[in-house]
């Protein structure tokens, strides 16, 4: 399984972004997929995750302004992130688990200045 993540920026306080995450090599239709994120000296914390039934889980620094959906056509999973703050700064990692095993995409940084 390999997870191709893209997007992200820079942005001013309030603005918006989205990050995409690209998913091959399972059966994407299965497969929950979440969004990660790191700041320096931060561990990686969960930011939200979608299920292949479509449910939806945030972290609760995230409800309201983010919204994770998928796309089992394209096989893809996208994170739009609105009203921003700098405290959302930080590296976003597409994961998922398939048949037990865990697989992260490269990181793409998302920077917001206040």
């Amino acid at each position: 399984v390999q997870l191709q993540a893209s997007g992200g920026g820079l942005v001013q306080f309030g603005g918006s972004l989205s990050v995409s995450c690209a998913v091959s090599g399972g059966t994407f239709s299965i497969q929950t997929v979440g969004w990660y994120r790191q700041s320096p000296g931060e561990q990686r914390e969960l930011v939200a995750t979608i299920s292949s039934g479509n449910r939806k889980n945030y972290v609760d620094s995230v409800k309201g302004r983010f919204t994770i959906s998928r796309d089992n056509a394209e096989n893809t999973v996208t994170l739009q992130m609105n009203s921003l703050k700098p405290e959302d700064t930080g590296v976003y990692y597409c994961h998922t688990r398939y048949y037990g095993m865990e697989f992260w995409g490269k990181g793409t940084q998302v920077t917001v200045s206040s």
